[in-house]
């Protein structure tokens, strides 16, 4: 009968030695998100993106195989480590994983991702990608589904021009986004305030100009006239 007890003792131990598995840390601070046209080339959306926690980047390079899985340890914690960013930020894998994982598309037309030279100091700065779109933009679709791969939990808080804001997650991952800048379609794109008057008017200014003239003239011609009556009057 103490056979069954030691026998329970023994399975359990067994079952706590295991391996747990991977576990993501999305309760921490949010992910950020901005979203901006290039002022210098109107073709192109720049989306940067910043890491909530410097030990979800760990999580990821353990995810890309970039670190070793090791680094996550049996109760799920993340042996973070200072050089990890780094690690992330020179490889082709994180690169490749922020291009799928964040897309832009104007309408039907998807844009060109580019990720701009990673920083070194990846979990401070963030890291940019250049979307390049078939022409100039003005109301583009960001999909962003960063880290929720790894945990849905996950989400990102996002900005845009004017005050604009949106929280990505599962589920609603795509998002809208009127970029400033753009003329509304049909409007003028000149911003000249020139005041020289039109054909029209300057027809209508010299008319005016000689129908002044012109009575002036008669003005002047009558008054003499009347002088000249006096004069013979006086005489």
């Amino acid at each position: 009968m103490a056979v069954l007890p030691l026998a329970a003792i023994a399975v359990t131990a067994a079952a706590l030695a295991l391996p747990a598995p991977a576990a993501a840390h999305p309760f921490g601070d949010p992910q950020t998100v901005s979203v901006a046209r290039d002022d210098q080339r109107p073709e192109v959306v720049r989306v940067r993106w910043r890491v909530g926690g410097p030990d979800d980047l760990t999580l990821l390079g353990v995810s890309l195989g970039l670190l070793p899985s090791d680094r996550i340890l049996l109760d799920g914690a993340v042996d973070y480590r200072a050089t990890d960013p780094a690690v992330l930020a020179s490889s082709e894998q994180f690169s490749a994983y922020l291009l799928k994982q964040i897309t832009v598309a104007d309408g039907e037309r998807r844009c060109l991702g580019a990720v701009t030279e990673p920083p070194k100091a990846l979990a401070r700065a963030g890291v940019t990608v250049d979307y390049t779109c078939p022409g100039p933009v003005g109301t583009v679709t960001v999909v962003v589904r960063m880290l929720t791969d790894l945990n849905p939990a996950y989400r990102s808080m996002a900005t845009g021009p004017d005050g604009q804001r949106a929280v990505y997650g599962p589920g609603e991952d795509s998002h809208d986004w009127t970029l400033a800048g753009v003329p509304a379609a049909g409007s003028s794109t000149s911003t000249s305030t020139s005041t020289s008057p039109g054909p029209g008017r300057s027809a209508v200014v010299q008319v005016a100009a000689l129908v002044g003239g012109a009575l002036l003239v008669a003005i002047g011609a009558l008054l003499v006239s009347r002088r000249l009556r006096r004069r013979r009057a006086v005489a």
